[in-house]
Parts: structure tokens; C-alpha cells; sequence
């Protein structure tokens, strides 16, 4: 097979969805989803802004025909922030295409992923309205993907749901029917404030952090050692501490905070991971002395569907048909890593958190994620995407339509 051929459409749209700063934190896709919602609109496709569940930050729910099955296609809006704009080679909201690929926050993680939805549902609206395909399709922009916001909920509360749910993120053609969950947790360590000068008068709450991060340690290995699943082990990892900021250089600190990143596998609950930060702390306290408390302050739920379900197996069949240039059928292979050659006909769970738990968990509808791009591109300085394999998702997007909506 030659070389799949770039998309000027495509790569113009998306190019122009990237140039739209929609950054959360704070959350400011409103820009988005009104261009959103406009260009369907152009395309005589009727669109709505959804302003729950916050009005400042509105997200669009589209449906075009009314047949069955009905699928929804998910692609959220929000974007993590570029950081310092001087550390890019590129402009990150110029939407920059250079040598095959477009460049830019949101690139990769999900703009592109979005403008194949709406074009795809574009190219399917005349035979989904004249109902020579029998099902009809729903479109989700969403807010608030990046920090567990109730974006894609609410919207499938709100009447734009389905039979199967395809949530759009960057996992190189493969077809996630799990999903890693994530629990956050801030730990808050507590001593007694002195004079550096007199250390021993005080208890310097960075002394018994240290005992809280050998607990941590303990915790992540007795974890990885424990079953493993399609998204991978189960992790406990530390991602940020701070003390003693907040006084004089001189002054032994009597807080400090640090941040708990538990990653929670299907068939593990949060309430569970809850139950365990529990018992780590109070071990703390009954056989060190350590003085922490916890605070749970992000969640996504894990979530799976069988691996032979029949969205999965049509997504991953039409996936596999239609070969990544240079690579083998069936395989991608640049960036594939450790995993070695990365194999799109195989059953696989995505080690990150997607919005298909609401699909699954919430509405009980049951939901793959999947889409061109890689996931290590994500949220990195210079994101991109190459647009050859975005021109190659926009083809097996439309053909697995086409035959679930048959």
C-alpha cells in the first residue's frame, strides 16, 4: 500500500481547533465550543451549546438522524496548559504545520481527534438523514476532561447518549476497552514549628515526610507486585511536596504537603484506594509517630467492557485493515517503546484515565477509546501529530461507522 496521503481538510480544521487557546486549569473552552458549534451549524448539521453544568464554560452536544444503533462520538475541548510558550519551537496556539505534522497544545491530545468527529459526522449526515444508514449519530465536545470536570456526564444526562460510545484520544489506532483510573490524594504532614538554631526543641515535619515517602515506596511495590491487567499494574507515585515555603529560611517547618498520584485499574474501586491511604496513614501514626491526614482531591473511576465486544472488534478490524505507511498490517511500530511492536488487533486497556468511565460506569453504554496520535505526545513542549495518521483515522473512523450504522 503507498503512502496515505495528507488531509488539507482535516489538517486545516485541526489546525484551526489548536489556535484556540482552551486551557484548563482555569477552564476556558467557551471559545471552543462556540466554533465548534458554529461550523456544525455551517455544515447544516444543528448543534447546541450546553451550558451545564457551568454556563462559563459551555460544550456542544449535536444529534443528527434518529435510527438505531446510535453511536456517540466524544472529543473534548479542553487542552492542559502550554506552560512557558519560550520553551516550544513553535508557537503552541499557532496551529504550525511543518513537515508533515501539526504542531501545537492540544494537537495530539485531542483537537485533531476532534476535528475527525466533526467531519466524519459531516460526510455521514445525508445517509444518516435520508436513513440509507439505519442508525443515527450523537457528537460530544466536551469541557473539563483534563481535571475529571462532569463535562462528558452531564451531556449524556442531558439527552445526548447512545447505544456505543467512542471516546477520541491518542492511542495510536489501538482499542482501548479499559481504562486506568486515578485517585489523587493531598497528605498533609504535621510537626512542630522551632528555631533552625534549635532543631531538637520542634519536630521539623520534613523529617516525618520523609517516613511518609518510605511508606509510599512500600506501598507502590507491594502494588506492582499484585495483578496485573490489560492497563497495566496498579502505581502509588509522589508528584509533588512542598515545606517550609511559607516562613523564614530560618524557621523548621511544622506542615508539610505532599500530593499522592494512585493509579487504580479496572476491578479496584476508589472507595478501596480510599480505604488504603486510610490504613497507610494511621500505620504511620501507630508505629512511627508520623502526624498525616488525607484529602481526596481527584478521581477518575477505572472502567472496562468485554474485549470482544462487537465495537470493539469492528473498531479494531477496520483499524488493522488500514496499515500505518511503511509499517506491517496489523502493527504501528514508531514510538511503540517497550511494548515493542504495538499490535491494533489485540485486545489492550490505555493506561490513562479517558471519559469512557462515564459512558460505562455512569449511562452504562458501552465505550472503547481510540484515535490517531501517540499518547506520549500528550500534554508535552512541541505536542504534534502526524497528519498522515490523522488522514489514516479519518478513514477507519468513517468505514467503522458506516458499519455499526448499517
Amino acid at each position: 500500500m503507498g503512502e496515505t496521503e495528507p488531509d488539507p481538510e482535516l489538517a486545516a480544521l485541526a489546525s484551526d481547533l489548536v489556535s484556540i487557546p482552551t486551557e484548563n486549569p482555569p477552564g476556558n473552552e467557551a471559545a471552543g465550543a462556540e466554533f465548534v458549534r458554529e461550523w456544525l451549524a455551517d455544515e447544516g448539521i444543528d448543534a447546541d451549546l450546553v451550558e451545564e453544568p457551568d454556563p462559563d464554560r459551555p460544550q456542544v452536544g449535536a444529534t443528527i438522524g434518529t435510527g438505531e444503533p446510535r453511536v456517540v462520538l466524544n472529543a473534548h475541548l479542553d487542552v492542559v496548559p502550554a506552560g512557558d510558550p519560550d520553551a516550544w519551537s513553535v508557537d503552541p496556539y499557532g496551529g504550525v504545520v511543518r513537515d508533515g505534522r501539526l504542531y501545537g497544545r492540544g494537537s495530539a491530545d485531542v483537537k485533531t481527534g476532534l476535528a475527525i468527529g466533526m467531519l466524519v459526522a459531516r460526510d455521514l449526515a445525508p445517509d444518516l438523514e435520508s436513513d440509507a444508514l439505519a442508525g443515527s449519530l450523537v457528537v460530544h465536545a466536551p469541557m473539563g476532561e483534563e481535571t475529571a470536570d462532569p463535562g462528558t456526564s452531564t451531556l449524556l444526562e442531558r439527552g445526548y447518549g447512545g447505544d456505543l460510545g467512542i471516546v477520541i484520544e491518542p492511542t495510536d489506532f489501538r482499542v482501548a476497552t479499559a481504562t486506568k483510573g486515578l485517585a489523587v490524594y493531598r497528605l498533609v504532614v504535621r510537626g512542630e514549628a522551632t528555631h533552625a538554631s534549635h532543631p531538637d526543641e520542634g519536630a521539623n515535619a520534613i523529617d516525618a515526610s520523609r517516613r511518609v515517602l518510605e511508606a509510599i515506596d512500600a506501598y507502590d511495590r507491594e502494588l506492582r507486585g499484585g495483578p496485573d491487567s490489560l492497563c497495566g499494574p496498579a502505581l502509588a507515585t509522589v508528584t509533588e511536596i512542598e515545606a517550609g515555603t511559607d516562613s523564614n529560611l530560618a524557621v523548621v517547618p511544622d506542615r508539610s504537603e505532599l500530593v499522592l498520584d494512585r493509579r487504580v485499574p479496572p476491578g479496584e474501586s476508589i472507595e478501596s484506594v480510599d480505604e488504603e491511604v486510610e490504613a497507610l496513614t494511621s500505620d504511620l501514626a501507630a508505629d512511627e509517630g508520623v502526624d498525616a491526614e488525607w484529602t481526596r482531591i481527584q478521581a477518575y473511576e477505572p472502567s472496562s467492557i468485554p474485549v470482544d465486544h462487537p465495537l470493539a472488534e469492528t473498531l479494531r478490524g477496520r483499524s488493522a485493515a488500514i496499515p500505518a505507511d511503511g509499517r506491517t498490517e496489523e502493527t504501528t511500530g514508531d514510538g511503540a517503546g517497550e511494548d515493542g511492536d504495538r499490535r491494533v488487533g489485540e485486545p489492550w486497556g490505555i493506561e490513562a484515565a479517558t471519559d469512557a468511565r462515564n459512558f460505562v460506569n455512569d449511562a452504562g453504554i458501552p465505550a472503547v477509546t481510540w484515535g490517531p496520535g501517540r499518547l506520549e505526545e500528550a500534554h508535552t513542549v512541541d505536542e504534534s501529530i502526524a497528519l498522515a495518521d490523522a488522514a489514516r483515522g479519518r478513514a477507519i473512523l468513517e468505514e467503522a461507522l458506516r458499519e455499526l450504522l448499517a
